[in-house]
């Protein structure tokens, strides 16, 4: 019986898709699926800052763009000193501690950037005209969050991975210190006693790391949203998570029947996107 009452199932349409992108790579790996999902009939829009790097016009979407409170070289300058502290070989406390300044700048600057969007009155008018299925967004800044719950959109997540594992604990996948690996611990799936006290002692600071580097978000979800909420309340609404990885490059990690690796996305390849 089954089988007859799906074939008067219709199949699937295209649809609307908002698009809240990230600068750098994150826009470089997005822009690769944008092309596809455009060849397939769904429209596109995208909304970025007025003083963006990397993203740009195109054919296969439409695009609006919003004033910020900060000028396209601050962004340049924040991204290369960012880099240039990721790949220090310093002690690790002090390479930690310089990497969460670099997350602390950049996230006042995506704040910043995100409260231009919310607070635009006009290009939020026509994000509510336009009648969205769902919000395409990197969660590492959580505005396309915020706007898909304002306008109970679903969220479809594409991302590399967020400090604090939030995402993992978002998605409410199992996250125990002793086996999986903290971000900046440079520690394998193999650990030995002492990597794994190290370890623990890691993921009990990442609550005072992340609440730098995410309380500006917060109090914003918090303001415009009308209720409290943390990072991690924030993205468990998200609807399908896509990583960009794959576990020929990472260690064994349980994830939830919603998260989907696809990672070497933005390689070279000679086919297609696979379904």
């Amino acid at each position: 019986l089954l089988l007859p009452f799906l074939c008067f199932l219709s199949p699937a349409s295209a649809g609307k898709l908002l698009v809240i992108p990230l600068e750098g790579s994150h826009w470089l790996s997005m822009k690769e699926v944008l092309a596809e999902l455009s060849k397939r009939g769904h429209k596109i829009v995208v909304a970025a800052p007025e003083n963006k790097i990397h993203i740009d016009s195109s054919d296969f979407y439409d695009m609006k763009t919003y004033p910020v409170p900060f000028k396209k070289g601050d962004m340049e300058a924040n991204r290369h000193s960012s880099i240039a502290k990721l790949f220090t070989e310093e002690r690790f406390l002090v390479r930690f501690w310089n990497i969460l300044e670099g997350i602390r700048k950049s996230a006042t600057m995506f704040e910043g950037a995100c409260r231009s969007l919310l607070y635009n009155k006009e290009l939020m008018k026509s994000i509510a005209d336009s009648n969205f299925d769902a919000v395409f967004t990197d969660p590492l800044s959580p505005c396309g969050q915020i706007l898909a719950l304002h306008f109970s959109i679903p969220t479809v997540f594409f991302l590399r991975g967020i400090p604090c594992a939030i995402d993992v604990h978002a998605a409410q996948s199992p996250d125990p210190p002793s086996y999986i690996p903290r971000m900046f611990s440079q520690n394998t799936d193999h650990m030995t006693f002492s990597q794994r006290v190290k370890n623990f002692l890691i993921s009990l600071s990442e609550s005072f790391s992340c609440s730098v580097a995410f309380s500006p978000f917060e109090a914003l979800a918090s303001e415009f949203l009308g209720r409290p909420m943390t990072m991690t309340q924030l993205l468990s609404h998200g609807s399908v998570w896509l990583k960009r990885v794959d576990f020929v490059f990472e260690y064994p990690m349980p994830i939830m029947p919603n998260m989907v690796f696809i990672g070497g996305i933005n390689c070279a390849k000679k086919k297609g996107l696979s379904q």
